[in-house]
């Protein structure tokens, strides 16, 4: 897998959109500072590949793809592995309650020469090539088959992230073993064991169903042959035989159906004849039509003198005038009866209601002038009050006065003091005072009260001459209504008549439903018998008719009953002579059912000495066990053909069971696989040992055993220790020396398209001493010269950064990462 262009957008610290081209960066450098996001791009490639990445804690972490505050994710990888060029892309998204989750992946194969720089303009995702993959369901077994590597293998030998750079190297001896089978293309050996012994299987499968098939087949010999060729041809002679009686029994059944044919045609004539009787009551059908066209008639005479009658009554009721006029008349009398009385009443009202309107008139001015006599009392008592008022202040002034002096309020000389009154005039005033207002307010009280007796009293006596106003206008209207006519006498017995001639009307008009219903009835009764006298008719019609072939003779259209006697008397006669013809041919068919009894017994005779059940058609018979001896004997000679050729399938499926069980053994009795893989391990630690001989300054070589990867260390007398009690700078070296012992040697080593056309070191070259980074260095340098693969490092060593030709400088701000090529 080589990496040939990346596009991110909102992934994690590249919010922007950015993208970085590895088209011709053979050799590159990721550079910048700490915590600028060189790991980051290294993420990415991992993310679009496999959707996840190694320092996230597995699927849990996707929510570390997101930039901050971002809503959505892109991540975009066009790579090239085996020489086909594909694009994987992966889109995260935050829903609404803050999830992150995969929103699209999907893996295309791109067109062959397909020119990357097209993906800045525009192109859809339908433009990019074949979908291999469409979900992210798919995307794992597409890319696994596209890179050739699972994930956790992918970031032990193509993209080694911090942290994990020393995992092939304390890896379990299985699962590198395993790592090295994906590498290598080792499992195609097992494969093609499984193939081998699933192909034996299939082999010897069929060899068993082609052995029961053929134990299915034993009765397929000449004698079986032979017998099946003699039945055949008993067959054919028994079909001749037959073929040359069936004529004569079919003309004997002819013989013997045409008799029967003629018997049958007579006894239909005889049940025809058979049928033909009068219906019952023919004579009266006819007397019931006459009998009800008489009721019809009398009934429509009836009607006839009711209408008279009716329209008589309509014409006197008419004559006698009004009866609505007469009626209003009548009312307006009763009214004006009415109104007289209550005229009197009203002004009997009006009267009394003017008396004691004016009472209350008189008693409302009374009260009045109580009033105002209570309010002159009142104001009496407030002058009293001032001026005993003003008298208490003289006499408050007297208890400060002395014989002999001077007034203060005069200025003159006092020649005595008057005496101090007992009781204060205030008190006595404002008591005086109480009184007089509670007199007003009582006054005052009385004026309202008697004041809406009197406006109540004024309203009634206004309603009673308002009535006696209506009274009057009511009675002048009557009165003119009245004016010239006839007294309540005349009326009332003008209505009597009115009403009289009414209840006859009456019973006139029902007389006339009455009548028109008996009409009805009557006519209905007469269209009943016609109809039944046309039935009676046309059954007569359909019996003739259906004697016609026989001639019966012609009907007198006047009299039913006479017709019907001379069509039963002539089908009795025709019924006798029929009867002495029935014997005659009754015996020619028993003659007949005879001789064909006897062709058909012969016939049996013939299928019985030949071993066949009696038949109703024996042509088609002997025709079928003809049918069935032939088949037989196809069937036979099919048989035998199966079995000739199921012993040539047999031949071939058991020279393959024991080909491919062959091979199935030979691959699994010499293991081959582990045979190889320890071959290629040798291999690997070899070149990796020279790798770390010059990372070492020659203190260390590499060395395996049973699976497990040792030192030996030239410094301690050539000691062998584990690699897991190798420093951490150590341990950096040995894991780089097989890290690139492995880019380096695989592609003479795999067999498949999983092959590391590049490699990308995520590590601490940190920690190596000037001499070991300048040899880190010199092997990264010749790794690249080769041309057949890329290499790639993260590093913030100047020193190293500097031998390489193309550099990646990876920046951040408080926005968002961002990367600028320099160098060559």
């Amino acid at each position: 897998m080589r990496p040939m262009r990346l596009d991110l957008a909102g992934f994690t610290v590249f919010r922007d959109e950015t993208t970085i081209d590895f088209t011709d960066a053979d050799f590159f450098a990721l550079v910048g500072p700490t915590g600028s996001g060189k790991s980051t791009v290294l993420d990415a490639i991992c993310f679009a590949l496999y959707g996840t990445v190694p320092r996230w804690g597995g699927a849990r972490g996707l929510a570390n793809a997101l930039a901050p505050s971002a809503t959505e994710g892109r991540v975009r990888l066009v790579f090239e592995s085996a020489g086909n060029r594909y694009v994987a892309t992966r889109v995260v998204r935050r829903d609404g309650r803050g999830n992150v989750k995969t929103a699209n992946a999907g893996l295309q194969l791109m067109p062959a020469g397909f020119d990357v720089t097209k993906l800045d303009t525009g192109l859809s995702p339908d433009d990019l090539g074949e979908v291999v993959a469409g979900t992210p369901a798919e995307m794992e077994q597409a890319v696994l088959e596209a890179v050739g590597l699972p994930y956790e293998q992918f970031t032990s030998c193509v993209v080694l992230p911090q942290g994990q750079f020393a995992d092939f190297l304390h890896a379990k001896p299985a699962t590198r073993q395993q790592i090295l089978v994906n590498l290598l293309g080792l499992g195609v050996y097992e494969e093609v064991q499984k193939k081998a012994t699933a192909r034996a299987t299939q082999a010897e499968a069929k060899l068993e169903a082609v052995d029961q098939a053929l134990a299915g087949l034993t009765d397929v010999d000449d004698a079986a042959l032979a017998a099946a060729t003699g039945q055949v041809d008993r067959m054919r002679e028994l079909a001749g035989a037959v073929g040359a009686a069936v004529p004569e029994l079919e003309a004997a059944r002819a013989t013997a159906r045409e008799a029967g044919a003629a018997l049958a045609a007579l006894d239909a004539e005889l049940a025809v004849l058979a049928t033909v009787r009068a219906p019952d009551g023919v004579a009266e059908v006819a007397r019931a039509v006459a009998s009800a066209r008489a009721g019809a008639d009398e009934a429509a005479t009836a009607v006839s003198l009711a209408e008279e009658r009716e329209e008589k009554l309509r014409g006197e009721l008419a004559a006698a005038g009004d009866e609505s006029a007469l009626r209003l008349l009548l009312r307006a009398y009763t009214d004006r009866e009415k109104l007289a009385g209550e005229a009197e009443a009203v002004r009997s009202a009006v009267t009394g209601a003017r008396a004691e309107h004016g009472a209350a008139v008189a008693a409302l001015a009374e009260a009045r002038a109580a009033a105002e006599r209570a309010e002159t009392e009142l104001e009496a008592a407030f002058r009293a009050h001032e001026e005993a008022k003003a008298t208490d202040q003289a006499v408050a002034l007297r208890g400060q006065l002395r014989d002999g002096a001077t007034c203060p309020v005069c200025e003159q000389t006092v020649a005595a003091v008057p005496a101090v009154p007992a009781d204060s005039a205030v008190a006595a005033a404002t008591a005086a005072g109480r009184a007089a207002r509670a007199a007003s307010k009582a006054a005052q009280s009385v004026v309202q009260e008697r004041d809406g007796a009197a406006r109540e009293l004024e309203r009634t006596l206004l309603r009673a001459r308002a009535r006696q106003d209506q009274v009057q206008d009511r009675l002048a209207e009557l009165d003119g209504q009245l004016a010239g006519a006839a007294g309540p006498a005349v009326l009332r017995r003008e209505l009597d008549d009115h009403a009289r001639l009414r209840r006859a009307l009456e019973e006139s008009a029902a007389a006339v439903r009455a009548g028109r219903d008996a009409a009805r009835r009557a006519r209905a009764a007469v269209d009943a018998a016609e109809e039944r006298l046309r039935a009676t008719w046309r059954a007569f019609d359909a019996a003739r008719d259906g004697l016609g072939r026989f001639g019966p003779p012609t009907a007198d259209r006047e009299d039913l009953g006479a017709a019907w006697a001379a069509l039963t008397g002539w089908a009795g006669g025709e019924t006798q002579r029929r009867r002495a013809q029935r014997a005659g041919r009754a015996g020619a068919v028993a003659e007949a059912e005879a001789v064909a009894a006897g062709v058909g017994e012969r016939i049996a005779g013939i299928l019985a000495a030949a071993g066949l059940p009696a038949a109703e058609d024996p042509v088609r018979a002997t025709d079928r066990a003809l049918e069935r001896a032939e088949a037989d004997l196809r069937e036979l000679e099919r048989r035998r053909e199966q079995a000739g050729g199921l012993r040539e399938q047999r031949s071939g499926y058991e020279r393959g069971a024991q080909v491919a069980r062959a091979l199935a053994g030979h691959l699994r009795a010499n293991n081959f696989e582990r045979w190889l893989l320890a071959e290629a391990l040798d291999l690997l630690v070899d070149g990796a040992s020279g790798i770390l001989r010059e990372l070492s300054a020659g203190q260390y070589d590499l060395v395996h055993d049973k699976g497990e990867f040792f030192v030996v260390d030239h410094h301690d007398a050539g000691l062998r220790r584990g690699v897991r009690t190798l420093s951490g700078g150590e341990t950096f070296q040995a894991s780089l020396a097989l890290a690139l012992a492995l880019s380096e040697q695989l592609a003479g080593m795999s067999t498949t398209a999983a092959s590391l056309e590049s490699i990308v070191l995520d590590e601490g070259f940190g920690t190596l001493d000037v001499a070991a980074l300048d040899t880190v260095a010199a092997t990264l340098e010749n790794l690249a010269a080769r041309g057949d693969r890329m290499v790639g490092v993260v590093t913030h060593v100047p020193a190293l950064a500097e031998r390489i030709p193309v550099r990646f400088e990876v920046s951040k701000d408080a926005r968002s990462a961002r990367v600028e090529r320099t160098g060559r």
